[in-house]
């Protein structure tokens, strides 16, 4: 009967190893490599890295290679389907000229995001503590 419980530790990655891989983290960046090891905390190992950056309906790549990434810095790690990767209707550009845009649109998000908190703390009493990435 316990062979049927599905893992829910970082042993269910036992599968993805050798997979391309999404992995997003605490901090907003969007990593795609393949995942070659990791262990009991979910410390990963990405090969042939890339990180991605959006903006509306492009994007652009950074070759990163070889990526150790902590456990806890995981939001989301997901394997990316080959066959349909290239099926996705979005343009890619140089790092360069999409950079500006993507730092901005962080900007933006961090503006958003501390007036939120300040009218939290105002009207409904929610505490301002806490630092980036808390909320995970």
């Amino acid at each position: 009967m316990d062979s049927l419980i599905p893992f829910t530790t970082s042993g269910s990655l036992v599968d993805c190893v050798d997979r391309k891989m999404l992995v997003v983290l605490r901090d907003g960046r969007k990593l795609q490599g393949v995942l070659r090891s990791y262990d009991q905390f979910a410390n990963l190992v990405l090969e042939d890295t890339v990180e991605r950056i959006y903006h509306r309906d492009v994007f652009a790549e950074m070759w990163r290679g070889l990526f150790l990434i902590r456990g806890e810095n995981v939001v989301l790690l997901g394997e990316v389907d080959l066959d349909q990767e290239d099926d996705v209707p979005l343009r890619q550009v140089e790092w360069s000229d999409l950079e500006p845009y993507h730092k901005q649109d962080i900007l933006n998000k961090k503006h958003h995001e501390d007036v939120k908190t300040q009218v939290l703390f105002e009207q409904k009493g929610f505490c301002k503590e806490g630092g980036e990435g808390d909320g995970y």
